[in-house]
């Protein structure tokens, strides 16, 4: 499976340039030519990584970063590329969400390099972290956050919502969540222990249209945003 890349430059030299370069190494590359039509390409689906000039036609690809963070969180590898190449401009671009800055010119074997890492250190974070519009589970800590916050769930709380998101758009019937949850334990519970858990976790999640009842079955997360 190709790792696909979306490359957001107004330049269309620059940009056929590196396209045909990084798909020379085996990446599938969608260049876009403004902010505007990154983020409707983005609410469509989602790239492996993002690459952002910051001097676009229709703003500072610095606040297209920090659109994705609040939309994404941390999920996506957003790397900005960019002449600014002062201190103050390369701090900045971090502190607005990207996780790592290039300064125009650049060999494209660096970039491709920088890439490599990213998707390395992002591969490694998706094996521990769950995400779901706009909340993620981190098992490592068995923590949950709601954008930046953190939302304080009971033990069978979490592990409903655990299971929910390591099963992401699979209707999980009620016999298994039961099962899963308190039968493994040796707990002996009624279908309505299952029903008052969903609700708290619910309530404590904002009310999450991601989480859906399948009525007369069981639940299904999926996303939504």
């Amino acid at each position: 499976m190709m790792t696909e890349v979306y490359y957001v430059e107004d330049d269309k030299d620059i940009a056929e340039g590196i396209r045909n370069y990084l798909e020379s190494k085996g990446f599938k590359v969608s260049v876009l030519q403004c902010i505007s039509d990154a983020k409707q390409t983005l609410m469509k689906k989602v790239p492996s990584i993002i690459l952002i000039d910051r001097n676009m036609p229709d703003g500072d690809g610095a606040d297209l970063c920090r659109w994705i963070r609040h939309r994404q969180g941390n999920k996506l590898p957003v790397l900005l590329l960019t002449v600014r190449g002062e201190t103050a401009d390369i701090v900045g671009g971090f502190r607005d969400g990207a996780d790592d800055y290039v300064v125009k010119p650049f060999e494209p074997e660096v970039l491709h390099s920088r890439i490599n890492a990213l998707l390395r250190r992002a591969e490694a974070v998706e094996e521990n972290n769950l995400y779901c519009d706009h909340f993620s589970l981190d098992k490592r800590r068995a923590s949950v956050f709601y954008d930046q916050e953190e939302i304080i769930l009971s033990q069978s709380e979490y592990r409903l919502l655990l299971i929910l998101m390591e099963n992401k758009g699979k209707t999980m019937t009620r016999g298994q969540l039961l099962e899963a949850i308190w039968d493994s334990n040796g707990n002996f519970v009624n279908d309505n222990t299952l029903t008052v858990t969903m609700k708290r976790l619910r309530e404590k999640l904002h009310q999450p249209s991601c989480i859906k009842t399948i009525r007369s079955f069981g639940y299904r997360m999926e996303d939504t945003v």
